[in-house]
């Protein structure tokens, strides 16, 4: 492990952190002043500034934490304990002159076994119309990225988490996927709510009315959330919200000089390929069993229109925000070719 990786410049910005943590694939930094340790930051620090501040044109000296945990190497052997007593997940080892000499991982310390029992319910009966003509062929689940198709990654990481309980929204080909899933040896149920007329991501719910009495996870079919699901689980919880709202970062380069133009048609201000960063929505959610029951049966309609009949009713709807390389979507060819890739990189 190279201890470099995980340094970073106070006067870095929180899109460069956010970049760094995607790319040690841990959650936590440590900020450095002139090459020494001074502070840290992690993926949580992150997520609560945005959702308190909104600003995504925050450095890294406005997050992170000036008062870091560590120990001194010749504590080490005390690291483990240290770490449960604080709840922290990576602890920095320092020698006598406060540089950084090793880094300990809880993860590397105790296996963490992943526990999240929760019905999983994926929309599934869409044309997959961007996609054609593999969805001329092939039901947009079915649609393989590598050697499994895409539903079936979808369930593979929801298992992972300890999730046994699956339902499939089928429409457009659902004789197909309903074979696939019957077919495939697995240890856990798919269960199939079948549209008669296409409701939309979120009328199909309705089909569900009592089979799904708890808190639920809501997805699309063609998208990968890598992201921990037991975080976005507890924080739904400890927010009392009704719905949590995936959101994944988006940055984007104008690669054209942008002109604003003036109210006396003259020209204002010039941008030169501007760069504008935001959040999107995702298409997963954490849900609550109240909304399936509300819904009205037959109706079309789309999942983020119940959100907002929600907010407007002035119940709770909350965001969980996660780093743009965290979501993979295969909506598009484009997007789905790399998917693929990166799939096939990673595993």
């Amino acid at each position: 492990m190279d201890i470099k990786e995980f340094l970073i410049d106070e006067n870095a910005t929180m899109l460069d952190a956010m970049a760094l943590l995607d790319k040690v694939a841990k959650k936590v930094l440590f900020v450095v002043r002139e090459d020494h340790f001074i502070a840290a930051i992690t993926d949580g620090d992150i997520r609560r500034w945005i959702l308190r501040k909104g600003n995504l044109e925050a450095k890294v000296c406005d997050i992170a934490n000036y008062n870091p945990k560590y120990i001194y190497e010749h504590d080490k052997k005390t690291a483990k304990a240290f770490m449960k007593k604080h709840s922290i997940e990576a602890l920095p080892v320092l020698n006598a002159d406060k540089d950084i000499v090793s880094i300990i991982f809880w993860n590397d310390e105790i296996e963490h076994k992943k526990r999240l029992p929760v019905p999983v319910v994926v929309m599934a009966g869409g044309l997959g119309t961007r996609l054609y003509p593999y969805t001329k062929i092939l039901p947009k689940p079915l649609i393989p990225i590598g050697e499994i198709p895409i539903a079936e990654h979808i369930i593979n990481r929801f298992h992972q988490y300890g999730s046994k309980e699956f339902f499939l929204v089928v429409n457009h080909k659902k004789n197909m996927i309903k074979a696939y899933f019957n077919e495939i040896e697995k240890d856990y149920e798919v269960q199939y709510a079948d549209e008669d007329e296409p409701l939309g991501t979120g009328g199909g719910l309705s089909l569900l009315k009592g089979k799904i009495n708890e808190t639920f996870i809501l997805t699309n079919c063609d998208i990968l959330i890598e992201e921990d699901y037991e975080k976005i689980y507890a924080y739904h919880k400890k927010e009392g919200n009704l719905i949590t709202m995936v959101c994944s970062l988006k940055h984007i380069r104008i690669p054209y000089g942008v002109i604003e133009i003036g109210e006396t048609g003259e020209i204002e201000e010039m941008k030169e390929k501007p760069e504008f960063s935001f959040f999107t929505n995702t298409g997963m959610y954490i849900v609550e069993p109240q909304v399936i029951e509300e819904l009205q049966a037959g109706e079309a309609v789309g999942f983020p229109d119940i959100i907002e009949r929600y907010k407007e009713a002035g119940e709770k709807i909350g965001v969980y925000p996660i780093s743009e390389h965290a979501w993979l979507d295969m909506g598009q060819l484009d997007e789905m070719e790399k998917m693929r890739k990166r799939l096939e990189r990673d595993e």
